[in-house]
């Protein structure tokens, strides 16, 4: 897969990472000239990483209302200052998104570090996650599907945002937990491997002052009862993105209600799978949700 890295860039993959449609970049082509591809022996435009770096920066001034006749008349190195010029805390999000982009893209921490520095001292690490990483991270889901980007892409941003939630994590950490009625236990089922969402649940859980254990990836059921020797009220957390597979989540949940469950208990269902599980056999003690919002909310 690592050999699959692009540096060059078809005028689709330019579609799937600006939101711009392909017949559009064709006419900003034409008429303004903002972009020149290079081009195959057969005539198929092909771009490169600065040319995608300036379509973002043109897509950014686009959204802000500027006409691409305006634009098209800088000159080119004075198009990034005027993205700068014009982005404030206010407008941050599509910027920063812009520029995670190119992070991930170049392989460029740097670049990732200090769009994050710069974020956080506008904005709570809470909003910074809402409003960036998530919507960053569904386009990654998005351009990783359409072959645009390649695995290691989508690993190398993944990693860099779990070390940002594992630093404000282990703030939270440090503090004592002063909410304990309930304890939240947060786990993923077997062969079940994208840890970020529910290390964000850990987070919000921390931030509203329950005590978590936070068990990750691939736990299997019969190891979870070992937590109903050490606490009397739990709340186990599942965050179902692929595993168990729709064919086998009913089968799930029926294991954990049969083993886990008693009048103390709770079992909370996140992710993608959770449509698939057959709501008829859902015990009362059993909740499952469309969101990480809709999840916070009923802590």
């Amino acid at each position: 897969m690592i050999n699959n890295i692009k540096n060059v860039f078809s005028i689709k993959d330019l579609e799937n990472l600006s939101g711009i449609k392909a017949h559009t970049i064709r006419i900003w082509e034409k008429r303004y000239n903002v972009l020149e591809p290079m081009r195959t022996d057969t005539n198929i435009r092909l771009y490169d990483l600065a040319s995608l770096q300036k379509l973002l920066n043109i897509t950014l001034l686009h959204e802000y209302g500027y006409k691409i006749s305006k634009i098209a008349a800088y000159k080119e190195e004075d198009i990034p200052v005027l993205v700068k010029q014009i982005t404030s805390s206010k407008n941050a999000k599509n910027h920063a998104i812009s520029a995670f982009k190119m992070a991930m893209m170049n392989f460029d921490q740097e670049l990732f570090f200090n769009t994050y520095d710069w974020l956080i001292a506008e904005k709570p690490f809470k909003e910074v996650f809402h409003q960036v990483f998530i919507p960053l991270m569904n386009e990654v889901g998005v351009l990783w599907q359409t072959d645009t980007i390649s695995p290691a892409h989508e690993h190398f941003m993944s990693y860099l945002i779990k070390q940002k939630l594992v630093i404000n994590i282990e703030k939270l950490q440090t503090q004592a937990a002063i909410r304990l009625e309930r304890v939240f236990v947060l786990s993923l089922p077997m062969n079940e491997i994208h840890e970020l969402g529910l290390m964000y649940i850990n987070y919000e859980i921390l931030l509203k002052g329950y005590k978590v254990i936070y068990l990750g990836e691939s736990m299997p059921i019969e190891n979870l009862k070992d937590l109903k020797k050490h606490f009397n009220t739990i709340t186990f957390i599942s965050y179902l993105t692929v595993q168990p597979d729709r064919s086998a989540v009913d089968d799930y949940v029926s294991q954990m209600t049969e083993e886990l469950l008693d009048d103390s208990t709770q079992l909370w269902y996140i992710g993608r799978m959770v449509e698939f599980i057959n709501k008829e056999i859902v015990h009362e003690n059993v909740s499952t949700f469309n969101s990480i919002t809709e999840l916070v909310n009923e802590l």
